[in-house]
């Protein structure tokens, strides 16, 4: 197995978010609401991270087959110990023949769903000396939706670095 990249679990990302809008028949914008976001770092983690994310949205382009949406989300957030805002973005896949795509298209049956039909690759953008490692990364995320009752709709990724 030698050359194989190994994953360090980094960050749990979790953003609230609005029902979709449909911008044509094959794309979608999902925005984030302004509070509930969150980019929080794991414990074991070198790279230290507390940040609510202020602003976001997702688009959403569907496959021709039907079978996957791709994910262009642009997001940004704010850093609660060095008061910083930091760019977070990251494109990705879902697959949508499972329950993600219960999800995607509003069926009434959708609740939370499992790890593993969401991928995505997470990049960074930050002005404080304090957060550049971040931009020096390759993150990966694995992500899901997460349903409670009278609470809004949460994407929640497990965010990790590729390393050798």
């Amino acid at each position: 197995m030698a050359g194989f990249p190994k994953l360090i679990p980094a960050f749990t990302v979790q953003v609230a978010i609005e029902p979709p809008k449909a911008i044509s028949s094959s794309l979608t914008v999902v925005p984030f609401l302004s509070t509930g976001g969150t980019i929080v770092s794991e414990p074991s983690y070198p790279i230290k991270l507390d940040a609510a994310i202020e602003h976001g949205a997702d688009y959403i382009k569907a496959a021709p087959d039907g079978r996957h949406v791709r994910l262009d989300v642009q997001s940004t957030a704010r850093d609660a110990a060095t008061g910083s805002l930091l760019r977070f973005m990251y494109r990705g896949k879902i697959a949508t023949t499972g329950d993600a795509g219960r999800v995607l298209r509003g069926e009434e049956n959708a609740g939370t769903t499992d790890f593993g039909e969401a991928f995505s690759i997470v990049e960074f953008e930050v002005g404080s000396k304090e957060l550049a490692a971040l931009e020096e990364k390759v993150y990966v995320g694995s992500g899901r939706f997460v349903f409670e009752p009278g609470k809004p709709t949460i994407v929640e990724y497990k965010v990790s670095e590729v390393a050798a």
